[in-house]
């Protein structure tokens, strides 16, 4: 995909450099504590600190020998500090680093994905205002209902995107959460002090009770809310796309001067961009499935949820930001069409007026099955041989005389529908 995307900053969160940087992270921060309990000498403290470091091409040969991820790390880590190295990963296990990392991760790349909330948001909230009054035809079932307005239409995707937001925050403060508490979680060889230190210093919660592992409810979790919020962009993606087709071309996506639509028509120009967020959103929901399956693990812990997520996580929320960077860009330069919104509103005659026919019938004193049949009616020939409901509604015996022509038109005017816009606008802050 060649396209705008530009920053490198979630990228580089999931690389192998910062991987291995924060699993050494942890290791230091739990040597400090150690010292502070008596456990690591003062001066293979300092030697620790000074030396530790790694070599990604080394801990990849240790670990084709060895098939084990940590410790490959922990003896290329060593050969770098030497006899002191003795001390470190002192009564911890693999997933006291990895899923304590892990958490790190997720909190830095939550902060991204919720920066990138705050862009979409912002204008979503500004483009609803600028189309806060312009009519358009509301649809259900693909067929004309009544009318709404385009910044209605924005303002509700700007509500949800608040949500999003909202859900993601308190999916990013549950998944910041660290353990150092040993093999099944019982501290047997480590003092809970450490655990308090390094989540502390690394800005989370304990986890209050864990097995080998943290629980994976808490990655679920996020993984179901970037899929939520992945939704809510293919919602935005997929009405852009119906409203560029051909019959309808009320609103469209992005197309530059140099832009090609087709090898074969030069007349094209396609949603690519919509189609494209349509398509991830399955990965990004699919992804949020395997992570709920990595919730139930054997007894303390397996190892079936590891595979899986070094693929889900970073995978989800590389995806999530892209998305968002492509959804900010479509509804920011999203061409409108308000003259073709109000084509389509006149393209059948005014039947999208038979609710308010109906109710001045029924409180004209019809019954409400008398009435309907009425306007079902009149309504059933307009769409058949074409005209005016309005027109109909004046030439028939059974609406003459209950309803004075002042007051037919009165209903068949589009101001009627708009009259509580701005309520709605008011309702939510706009």
């Amino acid at each position: 995909m060649i396209d705008r995307y530009t920053r490198p900053r979630m990228g580089a969160i999931w690389s192998e450099q910062h991987k291995f940087e924060t699993w050494l992270r942890v290791e230091l921060l739990a040597c400090e504590a150690q010292h502070r309990l008596g456990r690591i000498p003062a001066g293979d403290l300092k030697i620790i600190q000074e030396k530790a470091g790694f070599d990604i091409a080394r801990i990849g040969q240790i670990e084709a020998e060895v098939q084990h991820d940590v410790i490959a790390f922990l003896t290329a880590v060593g050969e770098r500090v030497g006899p002191s190295a003795r001390y470190i990963h002192l009564g911890m296990t693999s997933s006291d680093v990895l899923d304590t990392s892990w958490a790190v991760l997720l909190k830095e790349a939550g902060a991204e994905l919720l920066a990138g909330l705050d862009r979409l948001a912002a204008v979503l909230r500004q483009r609803a205002v600028e189309f806060k009054r312009v009519p358009m035809m509301g649809r259900s079932h693909g067929i004309h209902a009544e009318p709404t307005t385009f910044g209605l239409k924005l303002a509700l995707w700007w509500q949800e995107c608040l949500r999003n937001r909202e859900r993601l925050q308190r999916a990013v403060e549950s998944v910041s959460c660290g353990k150092i508490s040993g093999a099944v979680g019982t501290f047997a060889h480590i003092d809970p002090a450490v655990e308090e230190h390094v989540c502390r210093e690394l800005g989370l919660a304990p986890e209050p009770v864990s097995t080998q592992v943290v629980q994976r409810d808490r990655h679920a979790e996020f993984l179901c809310v970037l899929a939520l919020a992945s939704a809510s962009i293919e919602k935005i993606a997929l009405e852009v796309r119906h409203l560029q087709r051909t019959e309808v071309r009320e609103a469209e996506e992005p197309f530059s001067a140099k832009q090609k639509g087709s090898s074969a028509m030069p007349h094209k120009r396609n949603p690519i961009v919509c189609e494209r967020l349509c398509g991830l959103a399955r990965l990004v929901r699919a992804n949020a499935q395997a992570g709920l399956e990595n919730v139930a693990l054997w007894h303390e812990r397996d190892i079936s949820h590891s595979s899986a997520e070094r693929v889900i996580i970073p995978d989800s929320a590389i995806l999530m930001d892209y998305m968002l960077d492509k959804a900010e860009w479509l509804v920011r330069g999203m061409r409108v069409h308000p003259e073709r919104m109000m084509a389509n509103l006149e393209v059948s005659g005014g039947l999208f007026f038979s609710q308010g026919l109906l109710l001045a019938l029924v409180e004209s004193g019809l019954s409400r099955e008398e009435a309907y049949g009425i306007v079902q009616g009149l309504s059933l020939e307009v769409w058949e041989k074409g005209g005016a409901l309005r027109k109909r509604a004046g030439e028939e015996p059974g609406i003459t005389k209950r309803l004075s022509p002042e007051t037919l038109d009165g209903i068949f005017d589009l101001k009627h529908y708009l009259g509580k816009v701005d309520h709605i606008f008011q309702r939510i802050g706009l």
